[in-house]
């Protein structure tokens, strides 16, 4: 038995032909195909998402970007939740992520979910998104949330914004949130950690191609790819609250989650380190699709649970 068949064994049945669809689909339209800028945004067209029943969404225009904030008939409002929505820094916000800040509002008693639509590249570089990220915080500050009441989650992209945002708000003296959620966090943009060789034709969506999202650098720009505003790899932890990061183990960016895990744990941080086997990029978007998606959100469920000040606070990670 070699070691694909193994982690195939690993995923669960449903996983591995979720994995196999997306490998095809990534075959047919992205393999191979260069992506240009702005490309993923132009090719974007979704239908108007339907608020579920018993939510309510405020759209909120901010300078420079927009807010959606959702809220649930529940209203706990004693804890809040800041999303930041992953796409390699050039795609912007999209239904997916709508849902998820359902989703993390019901796993919060129904708690209220902030999610911006920052600004991204090529037409706003470093440090536009950041900028964003500080301003939305800052929003939520504002409407009378201090950090303890506040959990910063984000994917891919936006994972490694959840984790840049923190390290700047630390930097400068601000209340810090309570806890941070990272699925398939990038926080590398040097690409040097081993999963970018080992899962390089194993990750179904960004494998077998120079052109994918992960090397792309228009948000970079000009700037350092160690600047740790940019690459959270390269930032020191000390002082950082809890984390939760997950990742799958067939995803090139797999190395970016675990060597932040590995680095946030050395330097006293609580963390929560889960790597799905058998699982691609941000796999939590099959939501209740297969085992492994379920698992991750119930995880993420414990998480909220273990940063309220209203739940048991002796809750171990």
């Amino acid at each position: 038995m070699n070691h694909k068949d193994k982690k195939e064994q690993d995923a669960s049945p449903r996983g591995v032909l979720i994995r196999e669809l997306i490998a095809r689909f990534a075959s047919d339209h992205l393999i191979g195909k260069k992506i240009k800028s702005g490309e993923l945004r132009k090719k974007l067209v979704e239908p108007p998402w339907n608020v579920p029943d018993g939510f309510h969404m405020e759209s909120i225009e901010m300078e420079e970007f927009r807010m959606e904030w959702l809220t649930s008939v529940r209203q706990d409002l004693d804890m809040a939740l800041l999303q930041l929505h992953g796409g390699g820094y050039v795609g912007a916000m999209r239904n997916a992520y709508r849902v998820f800040a359902a989703a993390y509002s019901e796993l919060g008693n129904g708690m209220p979910v902030l999610t911006i639509d920052y600004r991204v590249a090529p037409e706003h570089p470093y440090p536009a998104a950041l900028e964003d990220a500080i301003s939305a915080y800052h929003w939520l500050i504002g409407r009378g949330y201090d950090g303890k009441q506040i959990i910063v989650a984000g994917d891919s992209a936006g994972g490694g914004l959840a984790l840049a945002l923190t390290l700047y708000l630390r930097d400068h003296g601000e209340e810090l949130p309570a806890g941070i959620i990272a699925m398939s966090p990038w926080t590398d943009m040097t690409a040097s950690g081993e999963s970018y060789e080992t899962n390089y034709e194993k990750d179904p969506l960004f494998g077998n191609t120079r052109d994918s999202l992960i090397y792309n650098r228009e948000y970079l720009g000009l700037e350092d790819p160690k600047n740790p505003y940019i690459s959270p790899l390269f930032g020191e932890y000390g002082g950082f609250p809890p984390m939760l990061i997950q990742a799958g183990s067939y995803e090139m960016l797999l190395s970016d989650a675990k060597s932040v895990a590995k680095k946030a744990r050395k330097q006293g941080v609580k963390v929560r380190y889960h790597e799905y086997e058998g699982m691609f990029h941000v796999f939590q978007m099959a939501m209740q699709l297969m085992p492994e998606s379920v698992l991750a959100w119930k995880e993420a469920g414990r998480f909220i649970n273990y940063c309220s000040a209203a739940v048991n606070p002796k809750e171990g990670l």
